[in-house]
């Protein structure tokens, strides 16, 4: 018997929508990340994306559990001498909830050529409302642990 590696023709690409009001950002990541890099099938094969579109919504009421609004920090550095930049998860949330879902789900892809394209079928939105309803997508629960 021989092992089946799917070819980049043959997959078939499925949408999903995930609800993130108040899940813990690390299961939403998770169950994001399985779905985008296709681990989900039984056609999965490492070296060619096999993932679906996975589309995040209410991303502003996502769950953070302990001090992780005060105590987690995120950096980014301008390139020049002294320009590094921190902003706390709380300030990010306010600012930005899209980022901090995308910044988490990027971190549990693995770090391949395949990432970078995995990441362009993540679609964040703050509030309930997405543009994706014509491509049927089916809701995936996620538990509250």
């Amino acid at each position: 018997m021989k092992t089946y590696s799917a070819k980049p023709a043959e997959v078939v690409r499925s949408w999903y929508v995930i609800d993130a009001s108040e899940v813990p950002l690390g299961r939403l990541a998770t169950v994001a990340a399985r779905h985008l890099t296709g681990k989900t099938k039984p056609m999965y094969t490492t070296h060619i994306d096999c993932g679906d579109n996975v589309v995040v919504i209410n991303a502003a009421k996502v769950g953070i559990t302990g001090n992780k609004l005060a105590d987690k920090k995120y950096y980014h550095h301008s390139g020049y001498p002294g320009g590094i930049k921190e902003v706390s998860l709380e300030q990010l949330l306010q600012r930005r909830p899209q980022q901090v879902v995308e910044l988490a789900v990027k971190g549990m892809l693995p770090k391949n050529r395949l990432q970078a394209d995995r990441l362009k079928r993540l679609k964040v939105y703050a509030g309930a409302e997405h543009p994706h309803s014509p491509q049927n997508p089916q809701t995936i629960g996620v538990t509250h642990g």
